[in-house]
């Protein structure tokens, strides 16, 4: 039985193919062969099972069955399955890996915004919303 996004997959590279440059797509991408470059949309990319991807992902969710080396950026969720091998990095509010997936690097959960620090000395300097300033040192 397919899952919901192999049935709407609206492009598919093939065992065989080998791809270098930037692909941009609306809708499902599903790849299998090779592919060297960047990938950008606001939707869902797929690196199948038979897939070995070098790449910079920017993209709404991304599920690895394949291989995959590079920088994968999701806006909703990154899901890497059981058999996929991922070594980069993860920027993403949403991750999933499954048991028996291989994840060598560094993940990076994000989310939108509220309450994000981009410092240390940030953070010292202004109190979160609800929190009082820390106490003036004792002079005594």
């Amino acid at each position: 039985m397919a899952k919901n996004y192999e049935k709407s997959i609206r492009a598919f590279l093939g065992e065989g193919t080998e791809f270098k440059g930037v692909i941009t797509f609306e809708g499902t991408v599903r790849v299998d062969g090779v592919l060297e470059g960047e990938v950008i949309t606001d939707d869902t990319f797929i690196i199948g099972t038979a897939a070995k991807v070098k790449a910079e992902i920017k993209a709404g969710v991304v599920i690895v069955m394949g291989r995959m080396e590079g920088k994968i950026e999701t806006k909703e969720k990154c899901e890497v399955r059981v058999g996929s091998h991922v070594s980069g990095e993860i920027f993403t509010p949403s991750i999933y890996i499954e048991e028996g997936a291989v994840f060598e690097g560094t993940c990076h959960m994000t989310g939108d915004g509220r309450g994000s620090i981009t410092s240390a000395e940030e953070a010292e300097e202004a109190p979160g919303e609800g929190e009082a300033p820390a106490p003036a040192p004792d002079t005594d």
